[in-house]
């Protein structure tokens, strides 16, 4: 097997944990691989440390680029988008995890075989849990396990793994391209999920902890699994901002319409009217839609906001 990996590095003021995530892209098992690197704006140390291990590795495995300045998910997304980024594989990257030494390996393994499986044009996605650190690097358990199959009924209203896990092949980042940058995408793991399950694609989900997702106060995002974690996605349901990521994925959902499934169609239609028809219609569509997250508790939460209107 010979193939390629693009790693696609997003940064912004990442001076305090950045060197410690590139020393582990360094320390990958699987060698065949470039980091381009989109810094956001840095006002600190962040550029001058891309700068030197640019100096160390070279410009063939590091390329710096400027970014959009309109946060991460806009960063990622001008990356998936950059026509100069080609390769087997993409893989996303934030600037302040830490990589175990055989993700790439396990990735680009489960890739291959199921492009053998499926075929070169079926979208792919490769996603694991994450093992949670601290900002001294000590652990602090792991992210959830999910048993439930990946699925575009699971991708619309939950994201199954971290974009800092995740790695696609070539015909999803095809699909991604198809929807503008400009879109104002929310969340670009999320985003990935829904997009490539709901053209056909599939999600290889790995329970192997792949990445160590450092948890600190800059954490654009924090780990779920705590008390104050699951508060604070409960908060995000009930004052409307998760209703309002919903109607921008549907939204972004539009420049896909050639390649939807039927079946995603039709789940598709029963989650807007779960989401804006009147109460009946909203909680029969709901409960015909076979749409779901990943725990019981999850679950009752979606089905209390097609009532209350917040889905």
């Amino acid at each position: 097997m010979s193939v390629h990996v693009a790693i696609l590095l997003c940064t912004y003021r990442g001076q305090p944990f950045l060197a410690a995530q590139l020393d582990s892209l360094a320390a990958q098992t699987f060698k065949n691989w470039r980091v381009w690197a989109s810094d956001d704006g840095s006002d600190d140390g962040t550029l001058d440390i891309l700068l030197r291990y640019q100096s160390q590795w070279g410009g063939d495995r590091l390329t710096i680029l400027r970014g959009p300045m309109r946060g991460p998910a806009a960063n990622f997304m001008s990356l998936v988008h950059n026509a100069q980024i080609q390769a087997d594989y993409f893989a996303y990257c934030d600037q302040d995890d830490v990589w175990e030494s055989d993700k790439l390996d396990r990735a680009t393994q489960a890739l291959f075989k199921a492009q053998i499986e499926s075929g070169a044009d079926q979208p792919l996605l490769y996603g694991t849990r994450t093992r949670y650190i601290d900002e001294c690097g000590r652990e602090h358990g792991l992210s959830s396990l999910y048993v439930k199959p990946p699925s575009f009924a699971n991708a619309i209203v939950q994201c199954m793994a971290g974009g800092n896990t995740m790695v696609y092949n070539r015909a999803a980042r095809a699909l991604l391209h198809h929807v503008p940058a400009s879109q104002g995408i929310t969340m670009h793991d999320w985003w990935t999920y829904i997009a490539i399950t709901a053209c056909g694609g599939r999600l290889l989900y790995d329970p192997y902890p792949s990445v160590r997702y450092r948890q600190h106060t800059a954490n654009e995002r924090g780990m779920n699994v705590t008390i104050m974690g699951r508060l604070q996605r409960l908060q995000w349901l009930l004052d409307g901002r998760y209703r309002t990521w919903n109607q921008i994925n549907i939204a972004a959902l539009h420049h896909l319409d050639s390649w939807l499934t039927p079946q995603t169609r039709e789940q598709l239609a029963r989650f807007n009217t779960a989401r804006d028809g009147h109460v009946v219609a909203r909680i029969t569509a709901f409960l015909s839609s076979g749409i779901y997250r990943q725990n019981k508790l999850d679950n009752l939460a979606l089905a209390a906001m097609a009532v209350m209107r917040r889905l």
